[in-house]
């Protein structure tokens, strides 16, 4: 039976009503990404009028559940602001006399902030008079004017936890991050970051040769300096540094008008087109026996950061990520194409050098076409290489909490913190610390934390972290019986040809009733783990096992462990930064994508993977943590 349906029950949303009943249709949804969407917002409002000419100073601060944005730019009209404030695409963006080239140019921006936010005071400052206006929950509360002697603006919101998700937090290094990537994007500009624990400043001189340079100084370049672009096409100003690294993936990194571009778009693809296109062009020239260069080939070890500023950009949502507008792609396409010739001609060592990385990377993807390997669930090796952990964990320490999202993933580091069940004054060992950030998860709820890894470089990291760090072996733990109230560990349990002989060590150290939380990564059933086993053998060459969750509770069962409680959740991982490290080869890391391209049915019908229309590769990894007791 159909339900009724009249004009009664025509609704028409008014103010910011919309926003706050649709949110994924303005910030793409109510999670962390949603949050730090809308700081990035007022950061790229501020920017632009920096941009503009306005502004020459930035600053942000992170105080709690609080984030103030501020500029010294023209500061919001007075008579205007509440406006902006409340209402939806109301801007001085739609045209091109108050702004040029922008980020933010949909309206919805900072009315998006104020429609999600408990609370959001925002000051406008226009030389001898400010104004400023409070609102909640997106109503309009109140406003007065004030006196002042400065320009610009300062915003300050709280996100509203009855519409984001509830345990959503502001991530500082994330914020930090896309500051200092604001300062080599925008020459001259100073931004000065406040986060708990931190004071940053940034500012550059040095353009997108200085982000290239940032992004690979835990590589190594085929040539020393980034290869610098800029000109204009149709409108079109394009700006981009290049260099080829000894890695396998490509990393491309996009902006528009300053804003991130992380799903890419017109611009990328001219890029890329330009990057094939020269390649295939020397390659030719060489004369070597014909290979087929795939642009995927041709763009192999390559860092490559691209800008490009125009008026009137369009993207495929408000979130930005992607960049629609058409003549963009032959924009970037004509600009690249003749400045990287002109470059090529007069370094043909160079050009020698990005031919014959690329010619390599054809045939290490046309061995992995040829590739069968057998399908495994456990592996034969026994052998415990205590110099292959220490070499392997030594040079990943470089660029550790950017090798995978894991790591330093805030939600998952909170479910293992969540589970201590200790008094206040215990003591907590966290064993293959890495970096420390499992063991400081448990700040304020033990006494003291101590950390143990194999390698120097590792018991450094975690030395920022953690109130001691010794180096030693897990299977011989260099503490006596009896030692420590709670042991934790994340993500280690499959590299082991003997786990059992860990968790015998850790009991050791136990105190009686002591407890275990350790987190792991477990296939979502029998479909998928021999799946697994190939792509995270291929991954890591230390791996010894694919744990399925059963396989762990027997383990644990066996070697005296009682496992009070478990929990599950899930968080996606970028396939291509995951892999695009020292261990991993280039065979292993195109036979890799080739397991995703070509997973088997009954792997998709349980385990969920996403693929771009670039080809990329997203993961959703099934995460167990397992809180046990000895008694």
């Amino acid at each position: 039976m159909s339900r009724p349906y009249t004009a009664d029950h025509v609704r028409v949303l008014t103010g910011l009503e919309g926003v706050r009943m649709r949110p994924a249709m303005y910030v793409g949804g109510t999670d962390s990404e949603a949050l730090h969407r809308m700081v990035l917002e007022l950061l790229d409002n501020a920017v632009d009028e920096a941009l503009s000419g306005g502004a020459t100073e930035v600053s942000l601060s992170l105080k709690g559940d609080e984030c103030t944005v501020e500029d010294n730019g023209r500061g919001i009209p007075l008579e205007a602001a509440q406006k902006v404030l409340t209402e939806l695409h109301a801007g001085a963006k739609f045209g091109s006399e108050a702004y040029g080239a922008t980020g933010g140019l949909h309206g919805v921006g900072l009315s998006c902030v104020n429609a999600l936010s408990a609370k959001i005071v925002v000051e406008t400052f226009r030389g001898e008079r400010g104004l400023t206006l409070l609102c909640e929950q997106g109503a309009f509360q109140r406003a007065y004017t004030t006196q002042s002697d400065k320009t610009g603006s300062r915003i300050t919101f709280r996100p509203d936890r009855t519409v984001l998700d509830e345990d959503v937090a502001f991530q500082p290094e994330r914020i930090v991050a896309r500051a200092r990537e604001l300062a080599w994007l925008v020459s001259g500009l100073t931004l000065d970051v406040s986060v708990p624990g931190a004071q940053h400043s940034f500012r550059s001189d040095d353009g997108l040769g200085g982000l290239v340079r940032e992004l690979t100084k835990t590589r190594v370049p085929l040539h020393p300096e980034p290869i610098l672009v800029s000109g204009e096409h149709d409108g079109v100003h394009v700006d981009a540094a290049l260099q080829w690294t000894n890695l396998y993936a490509d990393d491309t990194r996009s902006f528009v008008n300053t804003v991130q571009t992380g799903g890419g778009g017109t611009h990328v693809s001219g890029a890329h087109r330009a990057v094939a296109e020269v390649v295939r062009r020397l390659d030719a020239a060489v004369g070597k026996s014909p290979l087929r260069l795939t642009p995927v080939d041709t763009r192999e070890g390559l860092t490559l950061a691209l800008a490009v500023r125009l008026e009137e950009p369009q993207f495929a949502a408000q979130t930005k990520e992607t960049l629609v507008t058409a003549r963009a792609e032959a924009a970037v396409e004509a600009v690249l194409l003749q400045a990287l010739k002109a470059f090529f001609a007069s370094h043909e060592a160079l050009a020698q050098v990005v031919v014959d990385k690329a010619r390599s990377a054809a045939k290490a993807r046309q061995a992995a076409l040829r590739a069968r390997d057998r399908i495994r669930h456990h592996s034969d090796q026994v052998v415990i290489d205590d110099d292959a952990y220490r070499t392997q964990f030594g040079i990943r320490s470089a660029n550790w909490h950017s090798s995978a999202e894991w790591i330093a993933n805030g939600g998952l580091l909170a479910e293992h913190a969540a589970m201590c069940d200790v008094p206040e004054d215990s003591r907590l060992l966290d064993v293959c610390c890495g970096s420390g950030v499992v063991g400081a998860s448990f700040r304020g709820k033990v006494a003291h934390i101590t950390g143990l890894d194999i390698t120097p470089e590792m018991v450094a990291l975690a030395s920022e972290r953690l109130d001691e760090v010794v180096l030693g072996n897990v299977f011989d733990i260099p503490f006596d019986d009896d030692t420590f109230d709670i042991v934790s560990n994340r993500e280690v349990m499959h590299l082991f040809p003997y786990p059992e002989k860990m968790l015998r060590e850790v009991r050791r150290v136990l105190k009686p009733g002591g407890q275990f939380i350790f987190g792991q990564i477990v296939p979502y059933g029998t479909e998928d783990a021999p799946w697994m086993h190939r792509i995270f053998a291929k991954k890591q060459p230390l791996l010894h096992h694919m744990f399925l969750h059963e396989d762990l509770l027997a383990l644990l069962d066996r070697e005296g462990f009682r496992v009070a409680k478990t929990t599950e959740t899930t968080l996606w991982e970028w396939i291509d930064v995951w892999i695009d490290t020292w261990e991993t080869s280039a065979l292993h890391r195109h036979e890799i994508r080739e397991l995703y391209y070509n997973a088997p049915a009954e792997v998709r019908a349980v385990h969920p993977i996403e693929i771009t229309p670039q080809g990329r590769i997203r993961d959703l990894w099934r995460w167990v943590v397992y809180s046990c007791f000895i008694d």
